[in-house]
């Protein structure tokens, strides 16, 4: 316990407050989702908030990945689990009121037999919430996740 904490002592004040936000909107997600399902939930993620800007695209790529890793945290040490579909939901949200563009896929592939899905985050087609080769391991739903 003692080293979260310390780790956490380390985070910059930005970087606490996105943390802080997440694990509070990874929850509220996962309920929405159960409730009202994801098309409900996309448009109510997607109502007009302020926005800020960045400065320069070559800002946007390890902005977002450092938004997508407090995500991660929140969601690895929050109080509920939270699935890749909501991480991402919730993460393209931090992003687009940052001023990042990005894309929310879906995929999918059968597994051994089973069906297994899977949503991440892209920006300018770089994956920040999973690793570069989730194409190959997913095939990617349509160019877009549905609205």
């Amino acid at each position: 316990m003692t080293n979260k904490w310390e780790k956490i002592k380390h985070l910059s004040l930005w970087e606490l407050l996105l943390l802080s936000k997440a694990l509070l909107m990874l929850p509220l997600t996962t309920l929405g989702l159960q409730l009202f399902g994801y098309k409900t939930v996309q448009t109510v993620l997607k109502l007009s908030l302020p926005v800020n800007s960045i400065s320069s695209d070559s800002e946007a790529l390890p902005k977002a990945q450092k938004i997508a890793k407090m995500i991660r945290i929140a969601a690895a040490h929050g109080p509920f689990g939270a699935t890749c579909l909501t991480q991402s939901m919730v993460l393209c949200r931090c992003l687009q009121r940052q001023g990042i563009g990005c894309d929310l896929r879906l995929g999918a592939r059968v597994e051994n037999g089973d069906f297994e899905a899977h949503a991440w985050v892209e920006v300018d087609g770089v994956p920040v919430n999973d690793t570069e080769d989730v194409r190959e391991r997913f095939r990617p739903l349509g160019k877009e996740a549905p609205e």
